[in-house]
């Protein structure tokens, strides 16, 4: 498993380096500069601060500063943000995101496993189809959809929970956290009924019933562990999705969090945020699907022979 481990990261390496060089490159394509919006701003000025960034250097020479940069760990400035560095801004931002993203996973793992497993054992039943539908539901309606939806409901109507903010406990984080974690409960749900169907069916769990052993041990101390292998397989870029996802939730319930800060950024074209960010996002990703795959190999060590 550490060799497995290694060499996740040496391949990890390449991918990050093809992340940041792509979105460098794009950035530079699009129209406009991060001073381009400043109202009245004379030639002159303009001119310092383009020098003052080493935005009058080529793209080339551009490219390469910010790369040795980024081997040391530099990120580079905020253009948008005077005096703060791009690094700064993460850490501002991290927090809230990675709180959002925990209660959502948390939401998604109750929900989606819960109806999954009741699903699996109630097959071809209304307890199986009306968990597969809401499921159905998570799964094709965007969170930019949900979000308004779930405010119109429970904010504006029935005037039972706060429509924005990230100061109260829990009050403010409830529909926030359940819109971004829906969709992910859904996927879930179906991931949990599969593998839960295929190893009911398995030879180990006839021969435990035959046994006479209580059906609540059979599913929480044999069918489960099987059956729990997709949706674990599925944590890794599930977290990863839900810290990438957070851009429009965090917009909608406006949320300080390092979604709403790439948001901006976008819209500032500030470039070394945008760039800070979604190289820092795509470590998210790699970092966590690592996770995922080794446990997956824990929970399933003959799986480990065809890595």
């Amino acid at each position: 498993m550490i060799a497995i481990f290694f060499k996740r990261i040496l391949l990890a390496i390449p991918v990050l380096f093809a992340v940041a060089s792509i979105t460098f490159f794009l950035i530079k394509i699009a129209p406009g500069g991060p001073f381009d919006a400043d109202k009245a701003v004379s030639p002159q000025v303009l001119k310092n601060l383009n020098e003052a960034y080493n935005l009058d250097a080529s793209n080339w020479e551009q490219y390469v500063d910010y790369m040795t940069g980024l081997i040391q760990g530099d990120l580079g400035p905020s253009f948008r943000f005077p005096g703060r560095s791009v690094s700064e801004m993460i850490a501002t931002g991290l927090p809230v995101t990675f709180e959002l993203a925990f209660y959502a996973i948390l939401i998604a793992l109750v929900m989606g496993v819960f109806l999954g497993v009741l699903a699996a054992l109630k097959r071809n039943t209304f307890l199986d189809f009306i968990p597969m539908a809401i499921a159905m539901i998570g799964i094709c309606v965007p969170s930019f959809l949900m979000g308004p939806l779930l405010v119109l409901i429970f904010g504006l109507n029935l005037e039972l929970l706060p429509v924005s903010g990230w100061d109260q406990l829990p009050g403010d984080k409830i529909l926030p956290s359940l819109t971004l974690g829906f969709a992910y409960a859904a996927y879930i749900a179906r991931l949990s009924r599969g593998g839960m169907l295929e190893v009911l069916n398995q030879d180990f769990i006839r021969t435990a019933r035959a046994k006479g052993l209580a059906e609540r041990i059979i599913v929480v101390k044999h069918a489960m562990q099987g059956g729990l292998i997709p949706v674990v397989s599925f944590l890794g870029p599930a977290i990863a999705g839900l810290l990438a996802g957070s851009f429009v939730v965090e917009t909608i319930f406006q949320i300080p969090g390092l979604g709403r800060f790439y948001v901006e950024a976008a819209f500032n074209r500030d470039y070394t945020m945008i760039l800070g960010t979604t190289i820092f996002f795509s470590a998210m990703i790699v970092f966590f699907n690592l996770l995922s795959d080794l446990a997956a190999l824990w929970m399933n060590p003959r799986s480990r022979d065809v890595q």
